[in-house]
C-alpha cells in the first residue's frame, strides 16, 4: 500500500519504488534521511511537497477513527491488528522523521543537550510527594518537588511535606514565585549563556511534521466527539477515544521532556495562526478534513457558543442545557441598546422557572458581556486543542502536556491569554460535568500555575480583561440556581438569593473560579485595578448580594421538622469562599494612608447594595419575627472596610458612616442573629433539629468567626457608638425579649417568652452587652494584641497541641495577609503566654501528645473570661475554663472558694469609637441595672449568679470608662429641682449610683403580692407630698422608648442629627397584646445602687453589715488602688472592689458609702411565696440535688473503676497485683484453694470439677530474635544496607538441628534440641481461677451475645470476666496441695549414686501419677484439651521438624520446648539475668507450675527406650568401646557432648513422676552440670590454638595426680585436649585454623570467665525451674557473683564453701563417676566422628550461648529518612510502588499493605509475613502515614506513631507534614510490649483484618 500511495504522489520518485513490507525501520530511516537531505537543500520545495504528501499518506485521520466510531466490527473487518496497528505505525514514522534518519534515542540526546534548564517544571499529578516552604515562597500556592526540595538550604525554615490534591508543577528556578536563596543547586545557575546555540537542522524536520502531527491529533479529537445526549452521560464514549489517543499524547509528553529547544519548536508550532488556518479550514478538497471542520462547527454550536463568521443572529440560537434562558434572553437585550437593559422585566417571567419578578443584573459593560460567554474564534491550535481539552473534561495526559510547555516563556503567555478566553467555556463545561470534582481538581491544576505569577496575571489583565471576564462568569454562574427570598416580607420581596440546596452549592463546583479569583486578587496590581474600577464593584456587590440573607431558618412552633437539611454546610463554605475571601484579599491591599480611595469606593457601593436590599425586602424597622439568617455578607464587608480605614488608613470614620436611619436599620440583622444565637442555646429551635445548633456552632467557629461574628460585632459597636445609647439598650433587650423581665414587681407577663427560657435569655442579653462593650478586637488592639488574646482564649479552656491551638486561633484567611500560622509572631507569642508539656506515659500504655499549658502569670492578668465566651464552639468549654481557672487559684493559694469570671483591664479605646462608651452611661441601662439588683436582691425567680456577675460587670465597666471626673460642687448642686425625669438626674453612672429612688409605679398581675399593701399615698398628707417631690418614679417601657426614639431620628432633619434630645418617659404600656388584668401598684423602694451593692454584700457574705469600708483603716487604698487581693475572687470581692472604685470617683459617693455602713441594716423583708412558687422553686432544687448526687455516684464510680483498671491492667508494676491465691496456702491447709470469678466459689480443684487458670495462649518468636551483639540492627536506609538474619538465634539453632540430622539419627536428634524459637508458644495468666465448667456456660453466652467484641469466641477468645484481659484458653490446675512440695524438700542424706538410680527407675516406671491416664476424667479431659490448644497455637511448621512425618518424636521435642520457651521468655523479662532476684515481675502471675504438670503428664505417655535414655550415658561407663563402630550403615546417635544440656534437663524433669522431689532434681543438676562444664572445656580446647593447646595439656598433666584434680580445671582441660587429640579434631589445614583461632591471648582469668559464661544460662534456667517447682525466691546479686550465687542456690556447691580466695566453676562439679573415665568414653564419641567430618564436628562443638536481649530494628533520628527511600521504594515480589508501603520493625522486611499484588492464597502480604517473621504476631510500620500497625493473630490494631514533631505531637497520615522526630520513650514502650507480649492486654481498640492487610 505504501508503494501505491508513493508511486501516486507526484514529483520526484522516492529512491526505493518497490517497498516489501511497508513497516521495515530499514526503509522508514532511509526515506527519512532522504527527505531531510531534500529539505537542506536552498530550494527545497520539491523535499517540502514530498514530505506533505507522505505525512498526508501517513498520518490521514481515516483508519483508526473509522474503528473507533464504529466499535468492535470494524477492528474486526480490518484484520490487521485493528486501530491500534496504523497507530502504531503511524508514531513510529514520525519518529523516525523527526530523527531524520538517525536513532530516535540519540536524537533525543541531541536535543537534550541544547536544554537551558533555568526552571524545573516538572509536573505532577495527585497524591504526589511535594514540598512546600513558607520562608522561601512568595506566592502561597509555591511548591517544589522532593528532589529540588532536598537540593535546596531549607534547614531552620517553616516548610512542610504534603500531598498533592490537584496536582502541581515545581516552582524551582521561578523567581517570580519564590525567592532565589531557595533555588536547588540544578536550578541556581542562569545557564542561558553556556548553551550554544541550537543547529538549525536538528530541529528542521521537527518544524514540519509537528505541525500535522498535531492537527491528526486534533482530527482525532473532532471525529472522536459526539455530543451527549441531553440525559445520558456518554463518558464511556469520550474515555473511549482518549484511549485510543493514549500513544498520541505520551508521545507529545515525551517531546516536551526533551527540553528547551524541542519545547520552544513546539510553541511556534502551536501558536502560528498561518498553519493554523492552512490546515483547518476545511476548505480543500479533502473531504475527510471537510467533515471533520464540519464536526467542530456542531461542537462549537452545541456548546451555546457562536463562531463569529456564521451568520447566525444572536440569542436565536438554542441555549444550552447549562445557561439559563435568562441568560440567553439577557444576551438579546444586550445586543441592542444599553437603554434595553432595564426593559420590560414580564417578558422573563416564563422563562426563568419559579423566579419570579426579579430585577435584572446590571452588568458593568453590557457590551463586553455577550463576548465574554459567547463568542469563541479559534486563531491557533494550541487554542482548540485547549477547546477539546475542555471539551472532553480536562483528560489528565492533555493537562500533564499542556502544563509540561510551561516552562516556555512565549507559550506561558499564550497559553493563559487562550485559557482566559474560554473561560466562560470552562465554566458552563463544569456546570454540565457529571465528574465536577476531578474536573475542577484539574482546572486548577492549570489556573494555579499561571495565575499566582503576578506579572502574568498583570498582563493579562490588562490586555485580556481578565477581572471583567471572571466576575462576570462568576455572576452568570450564580444566577442559574436563584430563588425568591422568604426574608422580611415573603409575598412582595424583590430580592433573589442562591438556592444552597443545588448541586452547585452543594457540591462546591465554584470552588475552581472563586480560588482564581482570590488567587489573582493576592497580586496588587491586579487588587487595585478590580478596586479603580466603579462598574466592577458594583457588579461584585450585586454578585455578593445573591448570598445576602441565604438559607433563611424560621423557627418551628409546633411540631419538629421533619427532614433536617443539611444546606447550611453550603451556605457557610459559599459565603467564606466566594464572598469572605476575596474580602480579605482585596483588604490585604487597603494597608496604607494612600489606599483611602479604595475603601471609600468599596464602602460606597457596598452602602448603595445595602440600600437596595432594603428596599428589596420592604424592609421598615421591625425585623419579621421567628426568622433568623446567619449570612450577611454585605454587612461584613461593610464593616471590614470600616475597621481597615480607621486602622491602617487613618480615616475619619464619620465620613464614610451613613446617617442615623441607615445606621438603625444596619444594627437591626446582626443584632437579630445575636439574639437568636441566644435563642437557640436556650432551647428555642429545638423543633428546628440539630442543624441550627450546627449553624449557630458555624457562625463561631474558629475558621470563620473573623469572617463573620467579629465583623458582626464590630458592626453593632460602630452603631452603638453613633446611634442614641438608650435607644440602643432598648433595642437590645426587645430583641432578647427580655423586656417583660425587667420590672420590680415580683410577677410579670411576659408576651413573647416562655418562662423557663427567661432566665437564659436574660443572661445572653447581659452577656451580649459585656462583649459588645468590652470587645476590642477592632477598635484598637494591635496585630500581636490580638494573636496574644486569642491565644490565652483557647489555651486557658483546655491544654492544646501546637497543631490544634494554629487550627483555633483564626487566621485571616487570605494568606498574604502576614499572620502566617507558625510565622515568627505565634511562636513568640505562644512561648511567652504558654508552657510546653513534654509528652508523657500512662502505666495503661496510652499515648499522651505534646501540650502547651498557660503560665501562671497568665492566669493570674490575662485570664479573659469575654474573649472565651465568644470563642466557644461548645458551651462546655466555658465551664472547663472556669474550672481550670478556679484549679490554679486553689493551688497558688491566691483563692480557695469558687471564683467569679475575673474582671480583666481592656486596651484603650480608638479616639473613633469613644461614643461607645455613652451606652454605660444612659439612663435606660442604670435603670436596667437597678431593677436588675433590687431582684436579685429580693429573690425573684429566674435570676441566676450569672446575671449578677453580668450586671456587677457592667457597673464597673461603667466605672472604668466614666467620662469626667464630676466635680462635687456640680454634684451638691443635683437637687430635687433638677431632677426633672423620675429615675436618675443624669446620665453620668458614677452620680447616678448614689441616687435613691423612693417609690415606683409597677404594672403587676392582679394576683401579685405587691397589690395587697396598702398604698403608701394614702398614709398622710406629707408623704404625699414628698412623693411629689421625688417625682414617683414612672413605668419605664423600654419599647415605648424605642418607638419614639426611632420616630425621632426618622423624622429630624440631617442638620440637627447630632443633638441628642431626650424626652420624658411616655407612660403608656405598650407591649404586645398587653392583658387588661395588669393593674398598677405603688412600690416604696428607698434604695440606690450603692445601697443595694452593700445589702447585695451582706447577702452574699451571708452575715449582717458585712461590710466595712477598707479606706477607714487604710488610707493608702484611695492613692494606691491598684491592690491585687482584689483580682481574683468571688461575689464578694466584686462588690468591695466595685464599691472602693466608686469611691475613688467621687467624694460624694465615698460619703455615702459610709453613711450606709453606719445605718444598721434592717434584715431583708422576707418574701412572701406563693403555694405555686413554691412548688417550682422546690421542683428544682429536688433536680439540683439529684442532679449532684448522680454526678457524686458517677464520680465514684469512675475512680474505683479507673484504680481498678490500674492494679488490674499494669504490666509493669507488681506492687499493686492482685495476688495469686495458689502462692498464699497456709501450710496447715493440706489442699490449694482456689476462686472461681464466675461463680464465685471457693475450692479446691478435684479431678471431677477442676479450676482452671485463665490463660493467653501465643505464638512468639521473640527469642528467635535475639543476637549476640548489644547494639540493635539499623533499619536499612539506602540501597545498600540489608539484614540478614544468619545471625538470629532461630536461624542459628535451624542450622545447628539441621546439621544434626544430617549426620545422625533422626529420633537422636530431636532429643539434642530444643525448638521454639521461632513460634514457640507462650503461656501467660492473669492470675484468676475458674471452674472450667463455668467457664463453659460463659462461653456459650459470649457466643450468643450479639454485641461486637473485639475478639472472636468461636476461637476460643474471652475476656477474663474479672479483670478484662484478653485470653483464649483455660490451664486446668492440677489437684494435690501446695504443702506437699515442702515435706519433698527435706534434705535427704543419700549419697548421689543412689540417687541418680532412683531417678533412673522412676522415669522406667509409667503411669506414676496419682491420677492414672486410663481412667478418663474430667481433669485429664481437660488436660488433653488444653494440649491440643497449646499445639494449635503455632503453626504446623513450627511443630513438625522430624524428617518422618507425625513421628512421636516430634511431640516430645514439642512439649519440652513449650517449657523451654516459657522458661526463656521469662528469663528475657527479667533483663536476661537473675541478679534483681526476688520474685519475678510475672511471678505472681506465672503459670509454670501448672503447664509443667500438664506438659509432664503428656510426657509420661511416650516413653523413652531405656536404650536410648541418656540419662545411662550420663552417669554410667559403657563396657565395650567399639560396639557402636560395627554397624556403618545405620546412622549413629548423637554424641552426647552435641546435647543441648537445657534441654537434657528438661526432658530429664518432665519425665519424672511429679510432684518431683527436691533431691531428685538437685541430683539430676548436678549430673547435667558435669556433662555442661565438659562441653565448655571441649568448646574452649577448640577455640584456641596449637601452642596454647600444648601448653595446657602440660600443665594438666603436672597435677592430674593431686588429690582434687576432678575438680581442677586444668587438669580437666589437659585430659580434654589429650583424649581429642586422637582424632582428627584439631587436624585442618592452616588456612582454616587463622578463621578459628581468636587472637586473644588466654589468661587463667579469662579462661575462668570463658566457662562461668558459658554455664550460666544453663545456671539460670535450672534456677528458674527450682523457683517455679519448689516455691523458692531467688537471691538477688551483683552480677560478676551471679554465677557463684545461682550454682550455691542450686546446691552444686558444697554448703563449707569458703569465699575468701577467687571463685573456681570447677568446685562445683560432683562426678557421679570417675571423670576421667566418663570423659574419655564421651570424647571417644566425638573422634569417631570426627574421623570422616571434622569441619561439622568443630563447627557443632561451638555453640553461641551468649545471646543478648531481642531488639526491635534501631530507627533513623529523622522520619524523613525513612520516607524518602521507602515511599517509592518497588516492592521486591511485585516490583511496583506500593500504594501502602510498610516495614516490619523486627526485621526490616518491606511489605505491601493491603496489596492485592502481593497476596498469597487469600492471605495479604502483611498478614503473610507476621505469620512467617513473628509467628502471628507482626509490627509494621506505615510509611504514608507514620504509624505502626500491630497485627496479632486474626486482629491488628493501630498503636500509635514513635515519631513526633518538635512539638511532641503524632502527624498522622502526614497530613500536616512537619518533619518528625523519633521518641526514644515511645519506642522502647512498643518494644517492651513486644518482648512481654502484652499487646492484647495494653492496647484497646483491636478489629479483625480479615487476611486484608
Amino acid at each position: 500500500m505504501a508503494a501505491a500511495a508513493a508511486a501516486a504522489v507526484g514529483g520526484p520518485q522516492p529512491p526505493q519504488p518497490e517497498l516489501p513490507a511497508p513497516g521495515l525501520a530499514l526503509d522508514k530511516a532511509a526515506t527519512a534521511a532522504h527527505l531531510k537531505a531534500a529539505l537542506s537543500r536552498p530550494d527545497n520545495r520539491a523535499g517540502a511537497e514530498e514530505l506533505q504528501a507522505l505525512l498526508e499518506r501517513v498520518l490521514s485521520a481515516e483508519r483508526p477513527l473509522a474503528a473507533a466510531a464504529d466499535g468492535e466490527e470494524a477492528a474486526a473487518a480490518g484484520g490487521g491488528g485493528g486501530p491500534g496497528a496504523a497507530e502504531e505505525e503511524a508514531l513510529e514514522w514520525c519518529k523516525c522523521l523527526l530523527a531524520g534518519g538517525g536513532g530516535y534515542d540519540e536524537f533525543c540526546a541531541a536535543v537534550r543537550a541544547y536544554d537551558p534548564a533555568a526552571l524545573c517544571g516538572l509536573v505532577w499529578t495527585a497524591n504526589f510527594v511535594a514540598y512546600r516552604c513558607r520562608t522561601c515562597g512568595i506566592s502561597p500556592c509555591m511548591s517544589l518537588c522532593a528532589e529540588c526540595f532536598h537540593q535546596g538550604d531549607h534547614t531552620g525554615h517553616d516548610f512542610n511535606m504534603f500531598r498533592s490534591q490537584a496536582g502541581g508543577a515545581c516552582d524551582c528556578g521561578d523567581s517570580n514565585v519564590m525567592r532565589e536563596s531557595g533555588f536547588c543547586k540544578r536550578h541556581q545557575i542562569k545557564s542561558s549563556s553556556n548553551i550554544p546555540c541550537v543547529p538549525k537542522d536538528l530541529l528542521m524536520m521537527s518544524e514540519f511534521v509537528l505541525p500535522r502531527f498535531i492537527f491528526c491529533l486534533i482530527q482525532y479529537l473532532r471525529e472522536g466527539y459526539n455530543e451527549p445526549a441531553a440525559d445520558v452521560p456518554s463518558e464511556k464514549d469520550l474515555n473511549k477515544v482518549l484511549q485510543l489517543l493514549e500513544p498520541q499524547i505520551s508521545f507529545l509528553e515525551d517531546l516536551t521532556k526533551m527540553g528547551g529547544a524541542m519545547r520552544s519548536v513546539l510553541t511556534q508550532v502551536l501558536t502560528n495562526q498561518q498553519n493554523y488556518k492552512d490546515l483547518t479550514s476545511g476548505l480543500g478538497e479533502n473531504a475527510c478534513a471537510k467533515k471533520s471542520h464540519e464536526k467542530y462547527l456542531i461542537a462549537l454550536k452545541s456548546s451555546g457558543l457562536t463562531y463569529p463568521e456564521d451568520k447566525l443572529v444572536y440569542g436565536l440560537q438554542e441555549p444550552s442545557a447549562g445557561t439559563s434562558t435568562l441568560a440567553v434572553q439577557g444576551f438579546a437585550g444586550a445586543t441592542g441598546t444599553l437603554g434595553q437593559l432595564d426593559s420590560s422585566d414580564e417578558e422573563d417571567q416564563d422563562g426563568s422557572q419559579g423566579l419570579g419578578k426579579r430585577k435584572r443584573v446590571k452588568l458593568s459593560s453590557s457590551t463586553k458581556d455577550q463576548s465574554i460567554m459567547d463568542v469563541l474564534k479559534h486563531k491557533s491550535f494550541l487554542e482548540e486543542l485547549l477547546f477539546w481539552t475542555i471539551k472532553y473534561e480536562f483528560p489528565q495526559k492533555m493537562v500533564t502536556f499542556l502544563l509540561n510547555m510551561l516552562p516556555d516563556q512565549e507559550y506561558k503567555v499564550a497559553f493563559t491569554k487562550t485559557f482566559v478566553q474560554h473561560y466562560a467555556f470552562i465554566m458552563k463545561t463544569l456546570k454540565k460535568s457529571h465528574e465536577s470534582d476531578t474536573m475542577s481538581n484539574r482546572i486548577v491544576h492549570i489556573s494555579v500555575q499561571l495565575f499566582s505569577n503576578e506579572e502574568l496575571a498583570r498582563q493579562v489583565t490588562e490586555e485580556c480583561q481578565l477581572l471583567d471576564i471572571m466576575v462576570t462568569v462568576l455572576l452568570y454562574m450564580m444566577e442559574s440556581c436563584l430563588i425568591k427570598s422568604e426574608l422580611q416580607d415573603e409575598e412582595n420581596s424583590l430580592h433573589v438569593v442562591v438556592n444552597c440546596g443545588e448541586a452547585l452549592l452543594k457540591n462546591n463546583t465554584y470552588w475552581p473560579l472563586v480560588s482564581d479569583f482570590i488567587n489573582i486578587l493576592s497580586h496588587q496590581s491586579v487588587a487595585k485595578r478590580f478596586l479603580e474600577d466603579h462598574g466592577l464593584l458594583v457588579t461584585w456587590m450585586n454578585f455578593v448580594s445573591f448570598f445576602q440573607g441565604m438559607n433563611l431558618n424560621k423557627r418551628e412552633l409546633n411540631e419538629h421538622v421533619e427532614f433536617e437539611s443539611q444546606t447550611y454546610y453550603a451556605a457557610f463554605a459559599a459565603e467564606l469562599e466566594a464572598c469572605a475571601q476575596p474580602m480579605w484579599g482585596l483588604l490585604s491591599h487597603c494597608k496604607v494612608r494612600e489606599t483611602q480611595e479604595y475603601t471609600r469606593n468599596v464602602v460606597r457601593y457596598c452602602l448603595e447594595a445595602l440600600q437596595d436590599w432594603f428596599d428589596a425586602i420592604n424592609f421598615v424597622d421591625e425585623p419579621a419575627p421567628n426568622q433568623v439568617t446567619f449570612h450577611l455578607p454585605l454587612h461584613r464587608y461593610y464593616a471590614m472596610f470600616l475597621s481597615k480605614a480607621v486602622k491602617c488608613q487613618e480615616l475619619d470614620l464619620d465620613s464614610v458612616l451613613p446617617d442615623q436611619e441607615m445606621l438603625m436599620k444596619l444594627m437591626i440583622h446582626p443584632l437579630q442573629i445575636q439574639a437568636s444565637l441566644a435563642e437557640i442555646h436556650s432551647n428555642m429551635w429545638v423543633r428546628n433539629g440539630l442543624q441550627i445548633k450546627g449553624q449557630a456552632m458555624t457562625y463561631v467557629q474558629s475558621h470563620f468567626c473573623n469572617s463573620m461574628i467579629d465583623p458582626d460585632i464590630y458592626l453593632l459597636q460602630v452603631c452603638a457608638s453613633r446611634l442614641d445609647p438608650d435607644y440602643f439598650i432598648s433595642s437590645v433587650f426587645e430583641r432578647f425579649k427580655v423586656v417583660d423581665l425587667l420590672t420590680m414587681a415580683s410577677q410579670h407577663q411576659n408576651t413573647v417568652l416562655d418562662a423557663e427560657h427567661e432566665r437564659s435569655m436574660l443572661e445572653g442579653a447581659l452577656t451580649f452587652l459585656v462583649i459588645l462593650l468590652s470587645l476590642r478586637l477592632h477598635l484598637g488592639m494591635s496585630d500581636d494584641e490580638i494573636l496574644r488574646a486569642e491565644m490565652v482564649a483557647q489555651l486557658c479552656m483546655n491544654d492544646r497541641t501546637h497543631s490544634s491551638l494554629l487550627d483555633l486561633i483564626p487566621e485571616n484567611p487570605n494568606p498574604k495577609s502576614g499572620i502566617i500560622p507558625g510565622s515568627y509572631s505565634f511562636e513568640s507569642v505562644l512561648s511567652a503566654v504558654a508552657d510546653f508539656k513534654a509528652p508523657v506515659f500512662e502505666p495503661g500504655g496510652s499515648m499522651q501528645q505534646g501540650m502547651y499549658t498557660p503560665k501562671a502569670e497568665v492566669w493570674d492578668q490575662e485570664f479573659d473570661p469575654v474573649m472565651v465566651i465568644l470563642r466557644t464552639v461548645y458551651r462546655r468549654d466555658v465551664q472547663s475554663a472556669m474550672d481550670r481557672y478556679t484549679a490554679f487559684l486553689k493551688q497558688s493559694g491566691k483563692f480557695p472558694g469558687n471564683p467569679w469570671p475575673p474582671y480583666k483591664k481592656r486596651t484603650t479605646l480608638h479616639p473613633s469609637y469613644k461614643g461607645l462608651m455613652r451606652l454605660l452611661h444612659c439612663k435606660t441601662l442604670h435603670i436596667v441595672l437597678f431593677t436588675l439588683l433590687y431582684k436579685i436582691l429580693m429573690d425573684h425567680q429566674n435570676l441566676s449568679e450569672h446575671v449578677l456577675c453580668m450586671v456587677l460587670y457592667l457597673i464597673e465597666l461603667g466605672l472604668e470608662n466614666s467620662a469626667e471626673e464630676e466635680s462635687d460642687e456640680e454634684a451638691s448642686v443635683c437637687g430635687p429641682e433638677r431632677c426633672h425625669d423620675s429615675w436618675f438626674p443624669g446620665s453620668n453612672l458614677v452620680s447616678n449610683m448614689r441616687h435613691f429612688i423612693n417609690y415606683v409605679r409597677v404594672r403587676v398581675p392582679e394576683t401579685a403580692p405587691e397589690v395587697k399593701r396598702d398604698s403608701p399615698a394614702s398614709t398622710s398628707s406629707d408623704s404625699l407630698s414628698s412623693l411629689h417631690n421625688s417625682g414617683t418614679a414612672q413605668v419605664f417601657s423600654l419599647v415605648a422608648e424605642r418607638r419614639k426614639k426611632f420616630q425621632e431620628i426618622i423624622n429630624r432633619s440631617s442638620s440637627e442629627a447630632n443633638q441628642v434630645v431626650r424626652p420624658k418617659t411616655s407612660n403608656k404600656w405598650s407591649a404586645p397584646g398587653s392583658a387588661p388584668q395588669l393593674t398598677t401598684a405603688i412600690l416604696e423602694i428607698k434604695e440606690s445602687i450603692l445601697s443595694l451593692l452593700i445589702k447585695l454584700h451582706h447577702k452574699l457574705s451571708g452575715k449582717q453589715n458585712s461590710y466595712y469600708p477598707p479606706w477607714l483603716d487604710d488610707i493608702e487604698i484611695l492613692i494606691q488602688p491598684e491592690i491585687p487581693k482584689y483580682n481574683h475572687g468571688d461575689g464578694i470581692t466584686a462588690v468591695e472592689r466595685i464599691l472602693l472604685k466608686a469611691a475613688l470617683q467621687s467624694r460624694m459617693n465615698k460619703r455615702i458609702i459610709e453613711e450606709i455602713c453606719r445605718k444598721v441594716t434592717p434584715p431583708v423583708p422576707p418574701k412572701k411565696i406563693t403555694a405555686a412558687e413554691k412548688k417550682t422553686l422546690d421542683k428544682e432544687e429536688r433536680r439540683q440535688k439529684a442532679r449532684e448526687r448522680q454526678q457524686k455516684l458517677l464520680a465514684e464510680f469512675a475512680s474505683r473503676q479507673k484504680s481498678f483498671m490500674e492494679t488490674a491492667m499494669d504490666v509493669d508494676s507488681p506492687e499493686n497485683d492482685i495476688p495469686m491465691e495458689i502462692a498464699t496456702a497456709e501450710p496447715q491447709v493440706s489442699e490449694a484453694v482456689y476462686d472461681c470469678v464466675i461463680c464465685g466459689q471457693s475450692g479446691p480443684s478435684s479431678e471431677d470439677r477442676p479450676t482452671g487458670l485463665v490463660v493467653l495462649l501465643q505464638a512468639s518468636s521473640v527469642l528467635g530474635q535475639c543476637r549476640d551483639n548489644i547494639e540493635p540492627k539499623k533499619l536499612p536506609i539506602t540501597e545498600e544496607e540489608q539484614i540478614y538474619p544468619w545471625d538470629t538465634c532461630a536461624a542459628v539453632h535451624d542450622v545447628r538441628l539441621s546439621l544434626l540430622q544430617r549426620y545422625f539419627k533422626d529420633s537422636s536428634c530431636l532429643l539434642a534440641v530444643s525448638i521454639g524459637w521461632e513460634g514457640g508458644v507462650y503461656v501467660q495468666t492473669c492470675g484468676h481461677t475458674l471452674h472450667i465448667d463455668c467457664h463453659k456456660s460463659y462461653m456459650e453466652s459470649l457466643r450468643n451475645d450479639q454485641v461486637l467484641q473485639g475478639f472472636s469466641v468461636d476461637k476460643g477468645e474471652f475476656t477474663c470476666p474479672l479483670c478484662r484481659q484478653f485470653a483464649n484458653s483455660v490451664l486446668p490446675c492440677y489437684p494435690g496441695s501446695n504443702v506437699e512440695s515442702n515435706l519433698w524438700q527435706r534434705p535427704s542424706n543419700k549419697s548421689i549414686q543412689d540417687l541418680i538410680k532412683e531417678v533412673e527407675e522412676l522415669q522406667g516406671r509409667p503411669g506414676a501419677f496419682p491420677v492414672s491416664i486410663s481412667s478418663e476424667t474430667n481433669l485429664s479431659k481437660e488436660m488433653e484439651s488444653v494440649m491440643k490448644d497449646i499445639k494449635n497455637t503455632t503453626q504446623k511448621k513450627y511443630r513438625d521438624y522430624s524428617k518422618t512425618p507425625g513421628s512421636p518424636d516430634n511431640d516430645f521435642l514439642f512439649m519440652y520446648s513449650v517449657a523451654r520457651t516459657n522458661l526463656e521468655l521469662e528469663l528475657i523479662h527479667r533483663g536476661g539475668n537473675l541478679c534483681s532476684g526476688g520474685a519475678s515481675t510475672a511471678g505472681k502471675r506465672s503459670c509454670l507450675n501448672q503447664l509443667f504438670h500438664v506438659l509432664a503428664l503428656h510426657m509420661r505417655l511416650y516413653s523413652i527406650d531405656s536404650e536410648y535414655n541418656p540419662w545411662r550415658k550420663l552417669t554410667q561407663l559403657v563396657e565395650e568401646m567399639n560396639s557402636q563402630q560395627g554397624n556403618e550403615e545405620q546412622q549413629p546417635e548423637v554424641p552426647i557432648l552435641y546435647h543441648d544440656v537445657t534441654s537434657l534437663l528438661l526432658i530429664q524433669i518432665l519425665m519424672m513422676p511429679q510432684p518431683l522431689r527436691k533431691d531428685h532434681f538437685t541430683c539430676i543438676v548436678k549430673v547435667l552440670f558435669t556433662l555442661l562444664y565438659t562441653q565448655a572445656l571441649v568448646a574452649l580446647s577448640v577455640k584456641c590454638n596449637e601452642e596454647d593447646r600444648l601448653a595446657w595439656k602440660h600443665t594438666g598433666a603436672l597435677k592430674k595426680n593431686a588429690c582434687d584434680a576432678e575438680k581442677s580445671y586444668e587438669v580437666l582441660l589437659s585430659f580434654v585436649i589429650s583424649e581429642l587429640s586422637k582424632g582428627k579434631l584439631y587436624h585442618e589445614e592452616g588456612t582454616q585454623e587463622c578463621a578459628m583461632v581468636s587472637p586473644i591471648a588466654w589468661s587463667p582469668e579469662s579462661m575462668e570467665k570463658y566457662l562461668q559464661d558459658f554455664c550460666l544460662p544453663f545456671l539460670r534456667i535450672t534456677s528458674l525451674l527450682q523457683h517455679h517447682l519448689f516455691g523458692e525466691d531467688l537471691p538477688s546479686c551483683q552480677e560478676e557473683e551471679e554465677f557463684s550465687v545461682l550454682s550455691s542456690c542450686l546446691g552444686l556447691l558444697p554448703t563449707f564453701y569458703q569465699t575468701e580466695h577467687p571463685f573456681i566453676s570447677a568446685s562445683c562439679l560432683d562426678w557421679p563417676v570417675p571423670a576421667f573415665d566418663i570423659i574419655s568414653q564421651w570424647c571417644f564419641e566425638i573422634n569417631s566422628f570426627t574421623e570422616r567430618h571434622a569441619e561439622q564436628g568443630k563447627a557443632l562443638l561451638i555453640q553461641e550461648s551468649r545471646w543478648k536481649l531481642p531488639h526491635l530494628l534501631q530507627l533513623p533520628e529523622n522520619y524523613n529518612t525513612i520516607f524518602q527511600y521507602y515511599h517509592r521504594k518497588t516492592c521486591s515480589v511485585c516490583t511496583k510502588v506500593p500504594k501502602d508501603p510498610a516495614v516490619c520493625l523486627v526485621c526490616g522486611t518491606f511489605v505491601c499493605l493491603k496489596g492485592l499484588c502481593c497476596k498469597q492464597q487469600s492471605y495479604c502480604e502483611c498478614v503473610l509475613h507476621s505469620q512467617n517473621c513473628g509467628a502471628g504476631t507482626g509490627i509494621f510500620l506505615l510509611i504514608n502515614a507514620s504509624v505502626i500497625i500491630i497485627i496479632r493473630g486474626h486482629r491488628f490494631c493501630l498503636w500509635g506513631s514513635v515519631y513526633l514533631d518538635a512539638h511532641g505531637e503524632e502527624d498522622r497520615d502526614l497530613r500536616r507534614g512537619k518533619p518528625l522526630y523519633i521518641c526514644k520513650e515511645r519506642y522502647k514502650v512498643l518494644e517492651q510490649q513486644w518482648i512481654s507480649h502484652t499487646f492484647d492486654h495494653i492496647n484497646k481498640r483491636w478489629g479483625p483484618h480479615y487476611n486484608g492487610l
